[in-house]
């Protein structure tokens, strides 16, 4: 009597496939050698499994699930009553299997010894890797019906016989690219077979084939329980085998010549037929030069801005600077940012918060180049050589970082510049705001002092009125805007009149006047501004300052981390509802003792010199996108004017529109300019740079960066794509003003890109050719 193993609990519930193998391990160590499984959809069933004395095991299955008879021995039977899902007979070991049904996917894969017996159709891939031991007898896999697409693919060994039964209307009953790498073994098909793999022959029987179906055919009906279809199968004249070709075999190709297949495959004749035109007479190589190249290189210096120069409001562009540094050209290297501002050394070295570094691609290998310390050679450098005089007067309004920036360009372009300033000093908020210890004077008065040497008249203490700035106009043949914002913002909370305008009180510490504050300061508005209040407040006295925002502080971290050095504290989100005498009360019901409140949450331009109908909705001058005013040619507004933003991006108006109104003076069109693309960082080659150990570094001379910086976007004259060239086509060309350019020469040139890859630059690119 078989052994039952049931795939069930004794609550009609499934158990695991790990359940049912143990309870045939535990029936087989008990001695029982047949089994009768009522699976459902349990893995693995009849292999590999063997007895101490040898004697043969047998199954009978029902519902197996994939791997049926996997890994299975010899001396072992398995019969499935029905179908079986993949994989079964998987790397058959010398196990009978017999199928009652159909085989799923992959039915005898890697099969390398037994039987294998199926009474319908195999799916796809089946017999695929079958193999052959010489030690042992071959594995046999017999198919009553057809198999799937790719089957006995890359076929080592073995026999396969598909009988075809019932399969008449089968354009193939090896599926589709049957045999496909197949290198051993034999099968024998009966019925037609239609695109097989080039790596096999279809031939006749001969006499020792017909033997073999002949003996083992009435053994397969047998297992199958299909005897009556032992004389149809065993009439020969529908049967042919397959076996594979031999290495010398594979090796005689047919193909045609590359002409033949342009005529008879690509074009003419083709499925590109009534596409294409050809003429028949060249055919490009593998590797080509001149037009026939699939890409083309390009020198592209300066095709992209520097990450540096893009991210600087100014547009500085270190990396020209460094280059000149690189050659030795320090005094012109030192000039070159004068070119863009008059404060590299005050803005640049000390209070910018250098956005430049934060872009920098030279921080993915250590450090940033050191822009500050860059910023500060240029201190003492001589102004650049102005232009020959045009006759042309310009007033500036405003002494400002942009005023002044706007003023020492003009002059520079030969044109004749006035500057009105309010205040008794120029320098604007660098001058009134900002305090000694992160501005020293003496370093924004050596660069003021440069300002007028060079021929800049400067009228201080002239406030501009409505009427004055008429005649002003008049006067002139185009004006400049640059009064900043100078207007405290103030929130209209109950006991704002106790309010310190944070502007008002910075201009009276710079001024010498030392305001008296309270021990303890509270300041509203954590931006930068508000960090230099803070940093005021300690100056006069006060023993604890809080910072307060609605928002995360816009200040920079350093500015952040200086404050809270001091002892101060930044509180956020706080949401002010009132101040009285005792302190600050917020929404959610905190409460911030404090004898003095200040507030430093911007300002606003005081523009009332010029004509209401000027200005925007939000009282900022109304500009075009060169810095016009758009309702009176020849006036431009920059800075604060028109938008609250950084110092630098004071300076950068500046220079942009002394260049605006240069053209607009020479009777040229204002055309607004475009900011270049910065360079993608995939351009450059980061990895041809040694970074250095980040926690030794300190910048001991800044004219030693000149080895660090990358140069992103704008060629370093390092030669290395002339020197890695194979075809030897790249040239460098001197020019007569001492310039150069290196070129491609298309005759040479195979598109190869290895001079866009070796470029620690970025600046040979490829073009795909259309």
């Amino acid at each position: 009597m078989p052994a039952q193993i049931i795939g069930f609990d004794d609550n009609n519930k499934r158990i695991s496939t790990q359940q049912l193998l143990q309870k045939i391990y535990a029936a087989l160590e008990a001695g029982e050698t047949e089994f009768e499984v009522l699976s459902s959809g349990h893995h693995n069933i009849g292999g590999p499994l063997w007895t101490e004395t040898g004697a043969p095991l047998r199954f009978r299955v029902k519902n197996p699930g994939q791997r049926v008879g996997s890994f299975a021995l010899d001396g072992t039977e398995i019969i499935v009553e029905g179908s079986a899902p993949a994989d079964a007979g998987w790397l058959n070991a010398g196990a009978t299997l017999v199928i009652k049904g159909d085989g799923g996917d992959t039915t005898a894969h890697c099969a390398a010894a037994g039987k294998i017996y199926v009474a319908g159709r195999v799916g796809t891939r089946s017999g695929s890797l079958m193999k052959h031991d010489p030690a042992y007898e071959p594995p046999e896999f017999w198919i009553l019906k057809n198999t799937g697409s790719f089957s006995f693919e890359f076929m080592g060994g073995g026999i396969g016989v598909v009988c075809g039964v019932g399969c008449d209307g089968l354009d193939s009953i090896l599926g589709d690219r049957g045999c496909a790498g197949m290198v051993g073994g034999t099968i024998y098909v009966r019925g037609p077979v239609q695109g097989l793999s080039e790596d096999v022959w279809l031939l006749d029987l001969d006499e020792a084939d017909r033997l073999f179906l002949q003996e083992g055919m009435p053994v397969f009906l047998d297992k199958i329980e299909r005897p009556h279809l032992l004389g149809e199968l065993t009439d020969f004249s529908r049967w042919r085998k397959i076996v594979a070709k031999t290495m010398r075999e594979r090796q005689v190709h047919s193909r045609p010549t590359m002409r033949e297949f342009r005529l008879n495959k690509w074009v003419e004749g083709g499925i590109f037929g009534e596409l294409v035109r050809d003429d028949y007479n060249a055919v490009a190589g593998l590797v080509n030069a001149g037009d026939d190249r699939l890409k083309v290189p390009h020198w592209q210096d300066k095709r992209y801005a520097a990450p540096c120069e893009s991210a600087c409001p100014s547009a500085i562009p270190t990396q020209d600077r460094i280059n000149l540094l690189r050659q030795g050209k320090v005094k012109e290297a030192l000039e070159l940012v004068l070119k863009y501002s008059p404060f590299p050394g005050s803005v640049c070295g000390e209070v910018c918060p250098n956005l430049c570094m934060d872009a920098c691609t030279r921080q993915f290998l250590d450090h940033p180049v050191a822009m500050k310390e860059l910023g500060r050679l240029s201190l003492e450098a001589g102004s650049p050589q102005p232009k020959a005089a045009t006759g042309k007067k310009v007033a500036v309004i405003g002494g400002g970082p942009g005023g002044l920036s706007a003023a020492w360009q003009l002059q520079l372009m030969g044109h004749k510049v006035t500057v009105y300033e309010a205040d008794d000093e120029v320098g604007g908020k660098l001058t009134q705001v900002i305090p000694d210890e992160r501005l020293p004077r003496q370093i924004l008065h050596t660069e003021i002092d440069r300002i007028k040497e060079l021929g800049v008249r400067i009228e201080a203490g002239h406030k501009v009125t409505a009427r004055e700035f008429s005649t002003i106009r008049e006067a002139n043949h185009a004006v400049v805007i640059a009064s900043g914002a100078h207007n405290p913002v103030v929130i209209p909370f109950q006991g704002h009149e106790r309010l310190v305008k944070g502007l008002d009180f910075l201009k009276e510490v710079n001024a010498g006047k030392n305001p008296k504050v309270g021990e303890r300061v509270v300041v509203i508005g954590a931006g930068n501004a508000g960090m230099d209040v803070c940093l005021g407040a300690y100056a006069m006295g006060a023993k604890k300052v809080t910072a307060i925002d609605v928002q995360r502080p816009a200040a920079f971290q350093k500015e952040i981390d200086h404050h809270k050095a001091l002892g101060g504290e930044v509180i956020w989100p706080f949401f002010t509802e009132k101040i009285d005498e005792k302190g600050v009360h917020g929404k959610d019901g905190r409460f911030i003792e404090a004898d003095t409140v200040i507030i430093s949450i911007g300002e606003r331009p005081d523009l009332s010199y010029v004509p209401r109908e000027w200005l925007t909705d939000r009282g900022m001058m109304d500009v075009d996108g060169c810095w016009q005013s758009a309702h009176a040619p020849g006036v431009f507004a920059i800075g604060d004017a028109i938008a609250p933003g950084l110092l630098t991006h004071a300076i950068g108006h500046g220079r942009e529109a002394a260049e605006y109104i240069d053209t607009f003076l020479s009777g040229g069109e204002l055309v607004a300019k475009k900011k270049l693309e910065m360079i993608p960082q995939k351009c450059l080659s980061k990895e041809l740079f040694r970074p250095k150990n980040r926690g030794r570094f300190c910048v001991t001379d800044a004219k030693d960066e000149a080895n660090r910086c990358l140069s992103c976007g704008t060629c370093r004259d390092c030669s290395m794509c002339l020197e890695a060239c194979p075809e030897g086509a790249i040239r460098r060309i001197e020019k007569a003003n001492g310039a150069y350019e290196y070129v491609s020469d298309d005759h040479l040139c195979i598109g190869c890109g290895i001079c866009a890859g070796i470029c620690p630059c970025g600046v040979w690119g490829m073009e795909q050719v259309v």
